[in-house]
């Protein structure tokens, strides 16, 4: 009898990938994710369409003004580096905004898997869902490039990576805007933080005359995604490998930061 009871038990108990399918449907149910990841691909896309369509050749050849052709066909990811932040703290500090997180926390009352599997669901989703949109828009965009000073092929040195790179860079920018939404619970203050540190700050710091200040400014995630997300670097960006890690430490140390507080404080 006590055997059949622990196999029951065992059967409707907490595991990791029940807690995935739970923020899996979570993720999916929400109106916001449908139309926060539609409008950022359609926005990266189309201003990519529209840079390609009316980009005019520099006189001298090379590569033209903009001097690099991942960077012009991409210039919309600015889009999804807003529109993504956002869209990971809605569904973090939603939970919080709505109540619901009481229901999520008392069915996994070891608090910590319901932020990684809020992560890894979202990191997923964001990453596929990039992927997709760069790399479809970089082929389209040199249809109309393919005669211009800015064209380009993914067999090009260095022009893989960087359309990686910038759907890895969207990807990271959005878990660092869940970190902080479950770090403040709040929507409008984890958006207001995230905009202010990540995307307003770095600009304030670089018109300060300092060399120290100009360094600094490399590591904030605007600037590290940048490097990540071009073929040809300017003076003081961070290389491929450090922009990476970089991103990937400003997102890890928002989720940490996130996981110590959910298991010090109540909800």
């Amino acid at each position: 009898m006590s055997t059949v009871k622990m196999a029951g038990t065992a059967r409707v108990g907490v595991t990791p990938a029940r807690v995935l399918r739970s923020e899996w449907h979570k993720f999916w149910t929400l109106r916001s994710t449908w139309i926060t990841l539609s409008t950022a691909s359609v926005l990266i896309l189309g201003t990519g369409l529209v840079m390609a369509i009316g980009h005019e050749p520099a006189g001298g050849g090379g590569l033209g003004e903009v001097g690099d052709p991942v960077v012009l066909t991409l210039i919309g990811v600015q889009f999804g580096q807003i529109l993504l932040p956002v869209l990971g703290v809605l569904f973090s500090a939603g939970e919080y905004w709505t109540g619901m997180i009481r229901a999520s926390l008392s069915a996994v009352p070891r608090r910590l898997p319901v932020l990684w599997a809020k992560a890894a669901v979202f990191a997923a989703v964001t990453l596929a869902m990039s992927s997709v949109t760069v790399l479809a828009t970089f082929l389209l965009a040199q249809l109309f490039l393919s005669d211009t000073d800015m064209a380009a092929s993914l067999t090009d040195p260095g022009i893989a990576g960087a359309v990686a790179g910038t759907a890895v860079a969207l990807t990271l920018f959005g878990v660092l805007g869940l970190g902080l939404g479950a770090l403040i619970r709040s929507v409008p203050r984890a958006i207001g933080a995230f905009f202010a540190g990540a995307v307003v700050l770095p600009e304030v710091l670089s018109a300060v005359p300092s060399s120290a200040v100009q360094d600094a400014v490399a590591y904030f995630p605007a600037r590290a995604g940048e490097s990540l997300g071009a073929v040809q670097q300017h003076d003081g960006a961070l290389s491929d490998g450090m922009a990476l890690v970089t991103l990937c430490l400003w997102a890890l140390a928002a989720l940490v930061a996130a996981g110590r507080l959910l298991k010090r404080r109540d909800v």
